[in-house]
């Protein structure tokens, strides 16, 4: 593998950025903020997993980005029977997209990676994410400057697994896809969605799945020296 690859596209959330700290922060903030009484704890045992399905949504282009804003809320709020008025979920929202870049943990081992990888591949970055705030996520975190390019779906138009934002990556970087290998820890988006066009992928698995026997996968980033 080593020989042939030039280029590792990297996802970002949940990957080298650490979304579930970096968000537990900025719901404990902005509760605190707009004065939402409620435990942070109970909030994100709801909420985690309706999240999760919503992104899924998204990514399936059955929700757009403003339902997923909304409904991942109200849905959380509902099922802790809390009343929450529209208002009020709007504004925590908005505060939600605003004050998440504030916080920017990356994952243990990322700088140590990056410094590895950057002498030898070309590094780039595939992801969901909203576009206004992928790239201060990576300002922020002082790792922008290991990445050559930068796809998100908005810019494409369609999100992982869709064929087209990998292509749209590979051209940008101007590599063929065996040249290439996708690491990110989400099964479907990332590492299903990287093989259906023929390039290679590593599971970042630190959420311990179960995985095909056949999928290369890790549990820690610097785990990827094995493979690059």
């Amino acid at each position: 593998m080593k020989n042939k690859i030039t280029d590792v596209f990297f996802d970002l959330d949940h990957t080298l950025w650490d979304f579930d700290k970096n968000s537990r922060i900025t719901f404990k903030m902005i509760f605190e903020s707009n004065k939402v009484e409620i435990a942070l704890n109970d909030f994100l045992e709801i909420y985690e997993p309706i999240n999760l399905k919503y992104w899924k949504l998204y990514r399936e282009e059955k929700v757009t980005k403003a339902d997923l804003r909304y409904r991942r809320l109200k849905e959380t709020f509902d099922a802790l029977n809390l009343t929450v008025k529209d208002e009020l979920i709007n504004k925590l929202s908005e505060d939600y997209i605003t004050y998440l870049t504030n916080y920017n943990y990356i994952f243990d081992g990322t700088i140590e990676i990056l410094d590895y990888l950057k002498p030898k591949y070309k590094l780039h970055i595939i992801t969901n994410g909203f576009q206004e705030v992928q790239q201060q996520k990576l300002e922020k975190a002082k790792i922008s400057h290991y990445f050559e390019t930068v796809t998100d779906s908005e810019m494409v138009g369609v999100k992982k697994p869709n064929p087209k934002i990998f292509n749209y990556a590979l051209s940008i970087a101007n590599i063929d896809k065996s040249n290439g290998i996708m690491i990110g820890d989400n099964y479907e988006a990332d590492v299903l969605g990287a093989i259906n066009i023929g390039l290679d992928a590593i599971c970042f698995n630190y959420h311990k799945e179960n995985l095909a026997s056949d999928i290369k996968e890790i549990n820690h980033l610097l785990e990827l020296k094995k493979y690059l």
